[in-house]
């Protein structure tokens, strides 16, 4: 299961600006999954399974703090 990165060492939330893919689709890890935006920077944050995105649990436009789980991938 994702859970939010951490992109820089100072970072303590991220901001979900889009879902590169969507509930229903299969990624592949390491292929992009979403873009995240901290203070510093915006990155593409890329998958950690292979699999079927089960379920976003974190929109876009949500703060998520580091650690906190973002979707379901089976």
């Amino acid at each position: 299961m994702p859970n939010m990165s951490t992109l820089d060492y100072t970072m303590e939330y991220g901001i979900i600006t889009e879902w590169i893919k969507k509930e229903g689709e299969y990624v592949e890890k390491g292929e992009p999954l979403l873009t995240v935006e901290t203070e510093k920077i915006v990155n593409d944050v890329n998958s950690p399974a292979s699999g079927k995105i089960l379920k976003i649990l974190a929109p876009e436009g949500a703060e998520v703090p580091v650690g906190e789980k973002i979707a379901l991938i089976k």
